[in-house]
């Protein structure tokens, strides 16, 4: 079995075809559906991106915990900007104010899912001892582990802007220059 190195390119240069398996990070779905955040830069980068994707009919994938980490994140960023929620984001939660970030949400993965076809994490099939061993030297962060093999088994090039990708095995596609 040949193992293959890093190896990142730079997305705004990418030529997408409809052969491309793309998988998409959650920073990505949340830079194109999350909460908007004054001067943006990478969310215009990666807004242009997925629109070459989308026009050269690429294929996109999408697994639960991608769909589990946007709702978590975009919650939490709408949390950091309601100064009224100082407490605790359960507080925020539990709020009358959380019902239209709620359905803000729900909607915005309504959109996302739109794009993709959904697979299953293989779970039961991931070397979850190895990828708590690496874990627990602090190193690692375990979604990420759990996408890099999603990409791996599934064939499919890695679209995310988290530089903690930077040792990963996988094929990626990033405008973040500490990924390239």
């Amino acid at each position: 079995m040949m193992t293959m190195t890093y190896k990142a390119s730079d997305v705004r240069y990418y030529n997408f075809t409809s052969q491309d398996k793309l998988f998409l990070d959650a920073n990505m779905w949340l830079y194109l559906y999350g909460p908007p955040k004054p001067r943006s830069y990478w969310r215009s980068i990666y807004a242009s991106v997925f629109n070459r994707m989308l026009r050269a009919k690429s294929r996109i994938y999408i697994d639960v915990l991608v769909v589990s980490e946007f709702v978590n994140a975009y919650a939490r960023l709408k949390w950091r900007d309601a100064s009224s929620y100082p407490n605790t984001f359960k507080t925020f939660r539990s709020s009358s104010d959380f019902k239209t970030v709620a359905q803000d949400i729900a909607n915005h993965v309504q959109q996302t899912m739109k794009h993709c076809a959904r697979i299953e994490s293989g779970f039961t099939t991931l070397p979850v001892n190895a990828l708590l061993n690496d874990y627990a030297t602090g190193d690692y962060d375990f979604n990420d582990q759990v996408i890099t093999e999603i990409c791996k088994n599934d064939g499919f090039t890695l679209i995310t802007n988290d530089g903690d990708f930077k040792t990963q095995k996988i094929p990626i596609l990033t405008a973040n220059p500490n990924l390239l």
